[in-house]
């Protein structure tokens, strides 16, 4: 059985993307593995697949799994480029898209020169709703990692983020911090681990260690997140441009309830076939 994919990027995250829609397959967690390896399968941190719906009010279902084969709630940056390859498939000719997901839906806009707009819903912040293992919800939270300790915001984009500030994203050594974030015990369902280094209100720099994928060229949750915790603290603006490996996005929250919206590129990279 012959399955077709696309390979895509949303700076510098990469996927691989399925159409289930003409195509139908069952996947295990170990061929997820196997694809995803670099070096002998197609390399990428996520795979997503674009499936039928019959949620009322949305055009696509959208899946995401991690590297590792784990199931992943929430991708910003692979949800700009599903929103990109429904309509370059010819699934679609609507501009404005809503996908149903695992945690609720997501609404995507395409724009000129290849960006679109995502509203990623408004940010989580209860600590048992993160989940996140404290006893009261505050502005920040302490932590010890590496037997050193840490003030880390703690933000759910429909995925967890810890996020740390930083005096330099290029000196942290997000290597080892990360995993020890990722698998903290305060997080159970593990945590995407965000380094942010604040250059004015209006522009950070970001690496994040990705849960299940380790450090990836951009985050686009954890730019949200970022932000988010950022403008927690009264040290952003409603608006910013958030600075990774991979470029930039940008991503604007008017606080409270409000939608945190990120617009930012996406590529498509190459087409092929896989056996199963």
């Amino acid at each position: 059985m012959h399955l077709n994919f696309t390979k895509m990027h949303g700076l510098g995250n990469d996927f691989m993307v399925l159409d289930l829609v003409r195509q139908h397959t069952v996947l295990t967690h170990e061929q997820i593995r196997i694809w995803s390896n670099r070096k002998t399968g197609i390399g990428f941190d996520q795979l997503l697949l674009v499936e039928p719906t019959t949620q009322p009010g949305c055009d696509f279902a959208y899946r995401i799994y991690n590297a590792d084969g784990g199931k992943v709630e929430q991708c910003g940056n692979g949800a700009r480029c599903v929103a990109r390859f429904v309509v370059d498939q010819g699934l679609t000719a609507k501009s404005e898209l809503t996908f149903a997901m695992a945690t609720g839906t997501i609404d995507t806009s395409l724009l000129s020169n290849n960006q679109v707009k995502v509203g990623m819903g408004a940010p989580i912040l209860t600590p048992a709703t993160i989940p996140f293992l404290v006893d009261a919800q505050a502005l920040t939270y302490p932590i010890q990692v590496g037997g050193k300790h840490y003030e880390i915001s703690a933000v759910s984009m429909g995925n967890p983020h810890a996020v740390v500030l930083v005096a330099d994203v290029d000196t942290t050594p997000v290597a080892e911090l990360g995993p020890l974030l990722e698998h903290h015990p305060l997080f159970p369902q593990q945590t995407n681990a965000g380094f942010m280094q604040i250059i004015d209100t209006a522009n950070i720099r970001l690496r994040v260690f990705e849960r299940g994928a380790g450090e990836t060229l951009a985050c686009g949750t954890g730019a949200c997140a970022a932000v988010v915790a950022g403008r927690l603290r009264e040290l952003l603006t409603d608006d910013v441009n958030v600075h990774t490996h991979g470029g930039t996005l940008r991503i604007r929250w008017e606080g409270g309830q409000n939608c945190v919206w990120m617009t930012g590129p996406t590529a498509t990279v190459f087409e092929g076939k896989v056996t199963i």
